[in-house]
């Protein structure tokens, strides 16, 4: 193995782990989170033990799910606040019709805030 497999390998490990930390967090199951980004159950398992990979798209999406910046996903930089997990699971565990009223009222609070 030459040093830049050593070197991919470790990242790979290192950001499933993130992404497995993030993903308990959120109250998410592999089975729930798989779904979601529309992956196979074994794939989305493969990427937090460090054996392969997101797309670019997917990762995206990942890191919106879980409210964190692709720069925490990718390197581990904590220097970007995310969405917090409990907003998060409570927008996933809406039915699909309540959705858009969820969004509407942290809208609204926003608006409170600045408008404060």
């Amino acid at each position: 193995m030459n040093h830049y497999q050593k070197n991919t390998e470790d990242y790979k490990s290192a950001m499933g782990q993130r992404i497995r930390t993030c993903r308990i967090q959120c109250h998410l199951t592999q089975e729930k989170l798989s779904e979601i980004l529309d992956i196979s159950v074994k794939h989305y398992s493969e990427v937090e033990r460090g054996i392969t990979g997101l797309s670019v798209e997917k990762l995206i999406e990942l890191s919106d799910i879980l409210g964190v910046s692709l720069d925490y996903l990718l390197k581990g930089d904590k220097t970007t606040e995310g969405i917090p997990c409990i907003l998060i699971e409570t927008y996933h565990s809406c039915p699909e019709n309540k959705k858009s009223y969820f969004l509407e009222l942290i809208r609204n609070i926003n608006k409170l805030m600045i408008n404060s």
